[in-house]
This record gives C-alpha cells, structure tokens and sequence, in this order.
C-alpha cells in the first residue's frame, strides 16, 4: 500500500491524472474502472484539459462502478448523465466502449450477470475509487457479509443523508443501485483510492489502519497488492504516528 499526501485536492488531482495518462499512453487497449461523486470530478476535468493538449482517448474502455436503480441513462441525477457531463463528452471515447450499469433494466439478476460477464471479458487495468462517509467503495455498504459480484443493494441512511442534496424530492430519491462488488473492484490491476476534505479523516484512518472489516468496506483495499491513498492534507489529518511509522517507506507528503 501506498499513500501519498498533497497539500491540496487540486496538487493530488494533478497527480493521478499524471498517472492515468501514463497508463493511456503506454497500453494499447486500457480499461480504466471509473467512480462518480465529487472526489473524481476534479480528476475529470484534468483528463479533459489532457485531452484537448492531445491525449487521445479512443483507445481506452470505462467500466462505472455503479448506478441508481430506476433512474433513466438520462436523468440529470443519473451516474451515466455525471460521467457524460464531465468526461465522456468532452473526449474522443466511442460510446460504445464507456459501460454503466443500466438503472431500467427489466431484469436486475439478469443487468448484474450481463456487467459481470463485460467485467471477466475487460479486466481493470486502473480502478478509481472515492469513499463514503461510511466507508463504502462504489456502492457496496457496510453490513455484515459483503456480496462479491455485481449486485443491487439498499442505500443505508447515511448514504441516502449525503444523497438528499441532489434531489430535492425525496419521493423520487433512489432507494437501491447496482453496484460492482468488492472481488470485483479488488481484482484490478492497481486502484486508487482518493480522498479530499477533513470530512474524510476519519474513514480514511480506519480504511487505512483499521481491522479489515465488513463494517469499512474500504479496509479490504488493505489487502490488494498495488493500492495508492491520495490524499489532501485534510483528509490525512486523522494517520497519526502508529500508521505513518508502520508505513514510512510508502508515505510521501507533497507540498506546494
């Protein structure tokens, strides 16, 4: 494991962006496995800056995390409308080879089998990764046993709490959403795991130097072999010395 502290969201952004280009320009078919929220926005428009300087994005496949249950591609809370209004159509990626979860499917047994099925023909190469409050990676939540594959799950109420922001009709919030499962994320090549704010303390201390537990989904990343934390220096404020001398030789602090 890695960790790597910047002073800013904005310094750390500028590095993983660095790192995802690499990985574009060096492969000749990347995967990248792409997260949703405000952690990664940053990140997008960075690629987006990258892009219009000539990196070429034609070449890449995005497999999403995750999506809403009952939402339509189309919905301006949808994760397919997030990804399109803040990369996909800002790049030269065909349509064809940027996958999210289908929120309308008819049959959800049948949409979970179907991404499992895209995720075994298209292993991640790179997968990004921003974590709740409650430690949840992509949408799988705390509970007692974690489900492996692609599956629907039951947004608990502090994710639901977080959520209520961008919908102003609780009516219409989604209850549910398909997401990728742990095994999933875990079998990735390499991942990173971002996460900006003193907001993120907390969790990013007991993801990072916890037990690996079903109540931090994101402890488990403990357990992968090439996993980088990037961090802003808020959300490192919480790693006191127990972590930062077990891991010396991995922690790198960045500054302006």
């Amino acid at each position: 494991m890695k960790i790597r502290v910047f002073a800013t969201a904005e310094l750390a952004t500028v590095y993983v962006a660095a790192l995802v280009e690499s990985l574009i320009t060096r492969e000749p078919h990347p995967v990248l496995g792409l997260a949703t929220g405000a952690t990664p926005i940053l990140l997008y428009r960075q690629l987006v800056a990258f892009h219009r300087q000539g990196l070429s994005l034609a070449h890449v496949t995005t497999i999403n995390l995750d999506e809403y249950v009952g939402l339509a591609p189309d919905h301006p809370q949808s994760y397919r409308a997030f990804m399109e209004a803040h990369l996909f159509r800002h790049v030269d990626i065909p349509a064809a080879q940027t996958h999210v979860p289908n929120g309308l499917a008819p049959d959800l047994a049948a949409e979970c089998a179907r991404y499992d099925a895209l995720l075994a023909a298209h292993p991640i190469d790179l997968q990004i990764l921003g974590i709740g409050p409650n430690g949840h990676i992509g949408f799988n939540e705390p509970e007692g046993a974690l489900k492996t594959r692609t599956h629907v799950v039951t947004l608990t109420a502090e994710t639901l709490a977080a959520n209520a922001r961008f919908f102003p009709d609780p009516a219409v919030m989604p209850r549910q959403a398909i997401t990728m499962g742990l095994e999933s994320i875990l079998q990735a090549r390499a991942i990173i795991l971002m996460a900006f704010g003193a907001e993120k303390a907390r969790i990013v201390k007991a993801a990072l130097s916890g037990e690996v537990s079903t109540a931090v989904p994101a402890s488990f990343l403990q357990m992968h072999s090439d996993v980088t934390f990037v961090l802003d220096e808020a959300a490192a404020s919480g790693l006191g010395a127990p972590v930062a001398e077990a891991s010396a030789p991995l922690v790198e602090h960045f500054s302006r």
